[in-house]
């Protein structure tokens, strides 16, 4: 017997869009205050990715749900959030070598700099796709990879950074909630890898 499918109302589709979106705001905030702790950053985007993946599949979620996930993602997130410190600071030291007119600077102050975007996507992807319970050093391992073989993805990742760094340039309150979309941009990116 075939089942007979219901259409939507056209207003509740895009109800449904806003608020998906309005989460994706919210969520921008809460990953802002959670990354007040300096190397609670990659925990903070892994508690807001699913979060989102529970809005988006219509299971329940809210503040608490967020906390105990950054709790719980905080525990080995904080070392990884010390590594990419520690990358921001060399690349930091190549831009100034690079500034100072050493020999074979700007090369190194490019490939550095580019060295940083990529490990920025791979976090935002291993932030993407994590669970509680685990390793963020397979984490990261398996979302290095995937950022190497899914260059389109990965360039989608870096334009939303790229967002997010000029909506900071130009208001900087702005740059806050606009991490929510860009974690949503990850978990949209990854979720389109999972189904190729």
């Amino acid at each position: 017997m075939a089942q007979a499918r219901v259409k939507a109302p056209r207003g509740s589709v895009f109800g449904e869009r806003f608020a998906v979106f309005a989460e994706c705001l919210l969520t921008g905030v809460w990953i802002a205050v959670a990354s007040l702790g300096v190397v609670t950053y990659p925990a903070a985007f892994a508690a807001g990715a699913r979060h989102l993946r529970r809005r988006t599949a219509h299971e329940g979620g809210g503040w608490r749900e967020f906390v105990t996930d950054f709790r719980s993602a905080v525990r080995g997130g904080w070392l990884a959030g010390l590594a990419g410190w520690a990358a921001v600071a060399a690349v930091w030291v190549d831009v100034q070598a690079a500034r100072a007119g050493l020999p074979g600077g700007p090369l190194v102050g490019a490939v550095g700099l580019f060295a940083l975007i990529g490990l920025a996507v791979a976090g935002l992807r291993a932030a993407a796709v994590w669970t509680p319970g685990e390793s963020w050093r397979s984490l990261l391992a398996r979302a290095g990879r995937r950022t190497v073989l899914d260059p389109a993805g990965s360039f989608l990742l870096t334009a939303g950074l790229a967002v997010v760094a000029v909506s900071g340039w130009v208001i900087a309150p702005l740059a806050v909630p606009v991490l929510g979309a860009v974690v949503a941009a990850a978990v949209a990116v990854e979720e389109r890898y999972r189904r190729r």
